[in-house]
């Protein structure tokens, strides 16, 4: 009965008739841009029309490597071909040679895998919280963590509970207890929650991405370590974003030669082929977790272990760290020159790396939104986002080439211009 009604179907047809279904039957939880994608290959992304558009936000930052890269894809079809799931019930013969090659990778004893950077996320946070307990000696169920404002790391419940934004948080309480929320960037504040001496870790993003690409003042990163070592705290990367090249070295903590206690890892640790996550640490944190205590079905499954080790490989191999670095500085002197040009539409430009956004002015933002502007670039050829109402992102894959910034960079200046 079933089959015979799918039988009789309408299929979609068009970008209008896509949109509908999902307006139809998905939940309505997100407001994407009105594009409806098919086909997509290094930066560039395809429509069911066929029209071709630069893509400037990259799954956010999940493709650093480019769409459908053909060593990453190469991996992932043979794995398919043998071995795809087995549960952690079992061992494989792809979990170990991952787990050597990413620490190593990173210069650190364990990885913890996960899928989906919350997961990760949500790890890293009990990790540091059975440490506390186990080896700080904190009193049982009084730990604490602290998160800034602005940070964003996804939609459970805990991440709710961290969250400063009315949007992540209204209506979705009650909220988990022990989470210390300072302004971001500020040193002071951070040291008078870190004087604690409950606090389990200071779980941070070098460069807030949901807020807009904030950046912490030049030594901020250091400084925040070092107090984290003071107090016998833990200090947690949150690099799910920012890492895996984004901002022009490997880790956004790279810049300021920075190494976490706590490394999580998630995006573009995929190559953009299925979920991947990780957190990694010395064998003084990671040793606290034991059997039957933390686990996923899927987390280090054979399949995202290959696409995980391939995906870390292009990245080295290909210079993509080093790329970002070059065309990020291209990409940036276009956005600060669009701003000394349209001083009262533009607010601020920040950027490190291939990571980097607009900020419109409040009063421009009443007749003209960041969505509006970013379907104007959608009408010109390029994909991007917006973040709130006034910001916009920019984060085109790391394999972009020069006559493909600059060609993006021609539109850019175009859409500003009409404006």
């Amino acid at each position: 009965m079933i089959s015979e009604h799918l039988d009789k179907r309408i299929e979609p047809r068009s970008s209008a008739d896509y949109i509908e279904m999902e307006a139809k039957h998905g939940a309505h939880n997100y407001k994407p841009i009105p594009v409806v994608l098919k086909h997509a290959r290094g930066v560039f992304v395809w429509d069911v029309e066929g029209k071709r558009y630069f893509d400037f936000l990259s799954g956010y930052s999940s493709v650093n490597q480019g769409h459908r890269h053909p060593k990453i894809l190469e991996a992932a079809t043979q794995q398919l071909n043998s071995l795809t799931l087995t549960s952690r019930a079992f061992y494989n013969d792809q979990l170990g040679r991952y787990e050597r090659y990413i620490t190593e990778y990173f210069g650190y004893d364990k990885v913890l895998p996960m899928n989906t950077g919350v997961e990760a996320a949500e790890t890293s946070i009990k990790l540091a919280r059975k440490w506390a307990y186990e080896v700080k000696g904190v009193e049982p169920n009084k730990a604490t963590t602290i998160f800034t404002h602005g940070n964003f790391w996804g939609r459970t419940i805990a991440a709710a509970s961290a969250s400063t934004d009315p949007k992540t948080y209204t209506n979705f309480g009650p909220f988990v207890p022990g989470f210390e929320k300072i302004p971001f960037g500020d040193i002071k504040a951070l040291e008078e929650q870190l004087k604690n001496p409950n606090c389990a870790a200071f779980y941070f993003e070098p460069i807030l991405g949901e807020a807009g690409v904030v950046i912490p003042y030049e030594g901020y990163l250091r400084e925040a370590k070092k107090l984290c070592e003071k107090y016998n705290v833990l200090y947690i990367a949150d690099e799910i974003q920012t890492g895996l090249g984004r901002t022009g070295k490997l880790l956004a903590n790279d810049h300021e030669f920075v190494k976490p206690d706590i490394l999580v890892l998630g995006k573009a640790l995929s190559g953009g082929i299925l979920p991947t996550s990780a957190v990694l640490a010395m064998d003084n944190v990671m040793k606290v977790i034991k059997p039957g205590e933390h686990g996923s079905t899927y987390g280090g499954n054979p399949l995202a272990c290959r696409v995980a080790v391939a995906a870390l490989e292009v990245i080295e191999h290909e210079g993509l760290s080093e790329n970002s670095e070059i065309i990020g500085r291209m990409l940036m002197r276009c956005l600060k020159q669009l701003a000394a040009d349209y001083p009262d539409f533009i607010k601020e430009v920040r950027g490190r790396g291939l990571f980097c956004a607009v900020e419109l002015r409040p009063e421009v933002s009443n007749r003209i939104t960041a969505r509006d502007l970013c379907l104007r670039l959608k009408d010109a050829g390029l994909l991007a986002k917006e973040t709130h109402d006034h910001i916009i992102r920019f984060a085109p894959p790391l394999v972009i080439s020069r006559p493909e910034i600059d060609e993006s960079i021609d539109i850019l200046k175009a859409v500003f211009a009409q404006i």
